[in-house]
């Protein structure tokens, strides 16, 4: 008798091999479309988030459930000004501290109290009463703490406080106030029965090398290590190219690194052997989105070959899809964790 999702990605989670790869979607945005929600309305309710990834999981049976709102919340909880647009997920537009001297005046968020927050919360509950043990259900606890820190000051504004070294205990102070309130929430993700969670991170595309090990890493890995007490699987995910701080990834103490297809496969394999899982790589826009099922197909069975062998690979998109990401695509992914990801009891792939 096979795995059950949650058994599979448990096992991938602590370095086993499981009958076959794991498949996640990251598919919040398509999933509330193809209920028939406006996405405004569904990423403001709880209940809706949850009740769309449950008719998404009853079309697709995929292992793991990523349950978000999109990339604002922490900043709406903590002052930005967000809109809900119909067509794509919330967006931050207001930055809530204009002066880099007013980090005191920053309200620390409720994460049970505080929109919208309390309705990820409230989803995740959902799901968990819906599904148990069955599925693993990931809340994220949204943004790390570079680059929730960059919205709540807008991006330009951060970019420039970052540049300018007399900025820096300031800085370091507003990134301490951001880590402390991702930790805060993805300790009520856990309290609200999620599996896992998630962060994601400004890479390597975005900032240096240099200021990512001075500034992001440390708080990363204080972050996992708080978790990983706990015995909570958190994940972290960092768009572009991630190979210049690949290795620094891998020894944050993520259980999962979710990366995009602009890294290379073979480097994200050596980086994670035996630190950490992989969660992609397969392109949400040129492939899922744009491609046909042939082509999805193909891309997975790249990624199965490379970084399923000995374990440590769930198959998914390598970052949120589309809303309008043809069904057949995301089909055909998870039909390709079936056909190519079976596992010999050496760990091996079983050839497609």
């Amino acid at each position: 008798m096979g795995m059950t999702s949650f058994e599979r990605v448990m096992t991938v989670l602590a370095g086993g091999i499981p009958d076959r790869v794991p498949t996640d979607l990251h598919n919040f945005l398509p999933a509330a479309k193809a209920a028939g929600m406006r996405l405004s309305e569904c990423f403001r309710s709880g209940e809706l988030m949850a009740e769309s990834q449950v008719l998404a999981w009853r079309r697709f049976g995929h292992d793991m459930l990523l349950i978000e709102n999109g990339t604002a919340a922490l900043a709406q909880a903590m002052g930005c000004g967000v809109i809900y647009p119909d067509d794509t997920a919330p967006l931050a537009v207001e930055p809530a501290l204009r002066d880099l001297r007013d980090i005191d005046k920053l309200r620390p968020p409720d994460p049970e109290r505080d929109f919208p927050l309390n309705e990820v919360l409230r989803a995740v509950t959902i799901l968990r009463r819906e599904f148990g043990d069955r599925v693993f259900v990931m809340g994220r606890a949204d943004q790390g703490p570079m680059s929730l820190a960059a919205m709540l000051r807008g991006h330009s504004r951060f970019f420039l406080d970052i540049a300018d070294e007399t900025n820096a205990p300031l800085v370091e102070g507003l990134m301490d106030v951001c880590a402390a309130a991702g930790l805060r929430y993805a300790m009520a993700l856990k309290a609200a029965g999620a599996h896992g969670t998630s962060l994601g991170e400004l890479g390597s595309d975005t900032i240096s090398p240099a200021m990512y090990r001075r500034f992001t890493l440390p708080r990363l890995k204080r972050f996992y290590a708080a978790l990983n007490g706990v015995r909570f699987p958190a994940s972290l995910h960092q768009c572009g190219n991630t190979a210049a701080v690949l290795g620094d990834m891998a020894a944050s103490g993520a259980a999962i690194l979710e990366l995009d297809p602009s890294t290379s496969l073979r480097a994200a394999k050596d980086a994670t052997r035996g630190r950490a899982a992989v969660l992609g790589m397969v392109d949400p826009a040129n492939v899922l989105d744009r491609g046909t099922p042939e082509k999805v197909t193909a891309k997975c069975r790249e990624a199965i070959e490379v970084l399923a062998p000995g374990g440590g690979f769930i198959l998914g998109p390598g970052c949120a899809l589309t809303p309008e990401t043809p069904e057949e695509n995301v089909m055909a992914l998870v039909e390709a964790a079936e056909r190519f990801g079976r596992y010999k009891p050496d760990g091996s792939p079983v050839p497609g």
